[in-house]
């Protein structure tokens, strides 16, 4: 009885190794194929060299000159505010509520210019979002059109700042 049961163990665990055993040769300790590219090579992919999307130039030209219209009609707000902060007297005196409602005048100015460039990095977004990716032509544009508008907007926030260190906020 012992014997058999030692002849049916032994068989059972040579079943079990026989089942690991495979009749595959091993696995190559050689190089691959893969491993010969050289991982410092830049991977070159194709560029999609497409010019500007015409309604995308369009849009962006047309936020720009929005821009700039704004400027032109903060100038002259922006020069007056100065010109009255410059002049006003004590806190809460006349000429100090005359300078910032020119103040007031001169923020509502600038507000063409911040939309503009609200409205430049939208576009951008939503072309992102709906196409999944950006042409790299398109987002320089959009880079272009972004970097000339936050100019304005820089240097516009910089002239209100001004305005109100000189009128004591």
């Amino acid at each position: 009885m012992v014997d058999a049961m030692r002849s049916s163990i032994s068989i059972g665990s040579l079943l079990l190794l026989a089942g690991c055993a495979s009749s595959n040769a091993p696995p190559s300790l050689l190089p691959r194929p893969a491993e010969a590219i050289d991982p410092r090579v830049e991977v070159v992919r194709p560029m999609n060299d497409r010019p500007v999307n015409a309604e995308l130039a369009s849009r962006l030209a047309a936020l720009v000159g929005q821009a700039r219209d704004g400027d032109a009609a903060f100038g002259p707000a922006a020069a007056q505010a100065q010109r009255l902060a410059s002049a006003a007297g004590a806190p809460h005196s006349e000429s100090w509520i005359a300078a910032q409602e020119a103040l007031s005048r001169a923020v509502a100015a600038k507000n063409a210019t911040a939309r503009a460039l609200g409205d430049i990095d939208s576009l951008g977004g939503d072309r992102l979002q709906t196409n999944g990716g950006l042409a790299p032509s398109d987002l320089a544009a959009i880079k272009q059109a972004s970097a000339e508008v936050s100019a304005i907007d820089q240097r516009q926030f910089q002239e209100i700042k001004a305005i109100q260190a000189a009128l004591g906020h």
